[in-house]
């Protein structure tokens, strides 16, 4: 990705942004991960109007990496519930997966303790049973990262003989 581009994504600089792809800048543009400026611009925590403006100039929301990790998936580890909810809005399924492991957007909001996302993504109709391709949950990866508020909006068992052995 061009330093200048970094740059201006890393300091929000929305009227600089705006200057860059008007005056021919690549909004295809893509960092050493394969990750899109859409993508590089949630990890900088740019503003969502900032966000919005990228989208206006094409920068697309579907986007994943090179390992499956979406624009989706990092608006959800980032905690960008606005950009989360826009995602949904646009039509983003809630249980997709391109991570060959088939880990989804519900064990990340479980992973991170993102509650007020996975309530979205279970509003929305997110499946807390599906399994990643070990064969663990949503509810798994709470219990593991020990994310209690997260197991209240599951349908956790904490008395259930599987459940003794991890978070309590």
């Amino acid at each position: 990705m061009d330093h200048k581009l970094s740059e201006l994504l890393k300091n929000d600089d929305y009227l600089g942004l705006k200057n860059y792809f008007k005056s021919g800048g690549d909004i295809q543009d893509c960092n050493e991960a394969g990750e899109g400026v859409l993508a590089c611009a949630i990890r900088a925590r740019c503003s969502f109007d900032t966000l919005m403006m990228l989208v206006a100039f094409g920068a697309d929301i579907f986007d994943f990496d090179d390992e499956g990790v979406s624009v989706f998936d990092i608006a959800i580890t980032y905690d960008d519930k606005e950009m989360v909810n826009y995602l949904i809005e646009q039509g983003r399924d809630v249980n997709q997966t391109n991570r060959k492991s088939g880990f989804t957007p519900l064990m990340a909001a479980a992973c991170y303790g993102r509650v007020e996302i996975a309530k979205l993504l279970l509003q929305h109709g997110a499946n807390q049973y599906a399994k990643d391709s070990k064969g663990f949950s949503a509810i798994d990866f709470a219990r593991k990262m020990n994310k209690k508020t997260i197991l209240e909006l599951l349908d956790y068992d904490e008395n259930a003989p599987k459940n003794t052995d991890y978070a309590r």
